[in-house]
């Protein structure tokens, strides 16, 4: 990593937290990568574990937030590829893209969405989530914004590691999916098929009907969403 890259970015987001009414230092460092990356309109950080296991930690809007569900709904897309294969997902023109992930970009262009860029948070071995940059228009961005890129996803991990102890309470998030493990863990049982089918049903429930899975396992959870319309 360059240090004197590494310290600038570091300052930006340090005095961005410092401004009036900043707080939390992953929605600042959402706000820093739009910006302060020529070419990047929304960001979102995901912490990942697994197919069915994510929270949002940060977005600069709820444009990237909505595209961060997109990809939680189909399970694919580039924040996804690049958490499995550990390496950047980085993508000029969604449109030549389709085949890759069919669902997501389906969802994705609805949203108005042309181009992304999706950088692991690694830590040696390990992915812990993504850093994903959204663009409104197709393009590539230039090697110095995406190494910029780079350096602010290795920023995220050495936060993540500063603060998730020691406040006590952990890691705070935007948004967690925990509704949808109880409403996947309430299918299960109630049609007597296992954790990875009932998941697979809110996922293909939420895409037919153009909603989120989070939303869906809400209605669930509420009974607003009977059961028997989950069973085929």
């Amino acid at each position: 990593m360059d240090g004197q890259r590494r310290d600038r970015l570091a300052r930006v987001v340090a005095e961005h937290v410092a401004s009036p009414g900043r707080t939390e230092w992953a929605r600042a460092l959402c706000e820093v990568c739009v910006h302060a990356l020529a070419g990047v309109d929304a960001t979102a950080v995901t912490l990942r574990s697994g197919h069915r296991a994510q929270e949002l930690l940060a977005s600069s809007d709820r444009w990237a937030g909505a595209l961060e569900e997109a990809q939680y709904t189909v399970g694919e897309g580039p924040g996804v590829e690049a958490f499995g294969t550990g390496g950047p997902v980085l993508v000029a023109d969604l449109s030549a893209a389709r085949s890759r992930w069919p669902g997501f970009a389906d969802l994705a262009e609805e949203e108005g969405l042309a181009a992304v860029f999706a950088f692991p948070l690694r830590l040696g071995g390990t992915t812990l989530g993504t850093l994903d940059l959204y663009r409104r228009r197709p393009g590539g961005l230039s090697p110095t914004v995406l190494g910029d890129a780079a350096v602010l996803a290795d920023l995220t991990v050495l936060w993540l590691l500063d603060h998730s102890d020691t406040t006590g309470g952990g890691v705070r998030v935007e948004v967690s999916y925990q509704d949808v493990n109880i409403a996947t863990g309430m299918l299960a049982a109630q049609l007597r098929i296992s954790l990875e089918d009932a998941f697979a049903r809110l996922r293909a429930h939420a895409f037919a009907s153009r909603r989120s899975v989070l939303d869906v396992a809400r209605d669930v959870l509420a009974r607003r969403l009977p059961l028997d319309q989950l069973a085929d």
